[in-house]
């Protein structure tokens, strides 16, 4: 059969992108997938035929299933990085102010992306996409650990943090937090039927969570704020319910929210 030439109706117009948009696309793409069908049940070939590439332009961008992995981990690394950086701009405040207006600004972050948290936690939380879950919290942390170090050992120099080796501390204090995510997916199940309870059980945690970092780190009572104020918290519960209603009423999948391309 004849090849059709360019021109010729029915001839498919070739699109040229450039490489990292290829690339971002091809991450996008792989990023819904394993959301959806879980990291272990995504093959290489779902991908291809998802993006509408050939083997060989997968394979010009990606070695492996694990190489997409990678990607989406450093992504999310990446937006870490911006969240980071505005935080060690700011010397004019101390070490305890630093450190509570780090974690204001990640309490403002979920607000304002309180719909694209629901869509991606509800199915990244689910036990096949363990692997894809864990990779990300560790690319997250590489970025946070320093920063946070960074803030202890200041308030170690100003005295007013006794905490020992900030590194340590550091990653006491994320991987403290990564382990709230048990008593989070309950809470945020049981939101459903009954916000108050959801609200109560968060706020046990995070008082927990608070008094233990005042100990890590040397300081009265109160000082550290990981959790603002609980109107704060139950409107977040709040919304968090309200963006899964609206996904069931309008029959809506898992939409992730995608990088600037």
């Amino acid at each position: 059969m004849r090849g059709e030439k360019p021109g010729e109706p029915g001839a498919k117009v070739r699109v040229l992108k450039p490489p990292a948009v290829r690339r971002g696309e091809l991450i996008d793409c792989a990023q819904r997938l394993f959301l959806s069908q879980g990291y272990e049940r995504t093959t290489i070939n779902d991908v291809i035929v998802r993006a509408g590439l050939s083997k060989g332009a997968f394979y010009h961008y990606f070695r492996s299933k694990e190489d997409l992995l990678e990607a989406i981990a450093a992504r999310f690394a990446e937006q870490s990085l911006a969240y980071v950086a505005g935080l060690r701009a700011d010397r004019t405040s101390d070490a305890l102010s630093s450190l509570n207006v780090m974690l204001a600004v990640g309490r403002e972050w979920k607000r304002e992306h309180i719909g694209e948290l629901h869509a991606m936690f509800t199915t990244l939380l689910k036990p096949e996409n363990a692997m894809l879950y864990q990779r990300i919290v560790e690319a997250v942390f590489a970025v946070l650990i320093p920063a946070l170090a960074a803030i202890i050992e200041r308030g170690e120099r100003e005295g007013a943090f006794d905490a020992g080796d900030p590194r340590v501390a550091a990653e006491t204090l994320l991987w403290l937090s990564n382990g709230r995510r048990a008593i989070i997916v309950e809470a945020l199940a049981k939101a459903a039927s009954d916000a108050g309870a959801a609200v109560d059980m968060v706020v046990r945690r995070l008082r927990a969570e608070e008094a233990i970092m005042d100990r890590i780190l040397g300081l009265p009572p109160g000082s550290v704020k990981v959790i603002g104020s609980v109107d704060e918290l139950t409107g977040m519960i709040v919304r968090w319910r309200e963006s899964g209603q609206g996904a069931r009423t309008f029959g809506g999948g898992p939409q992730v929210s995608e990088s600037n391309r």
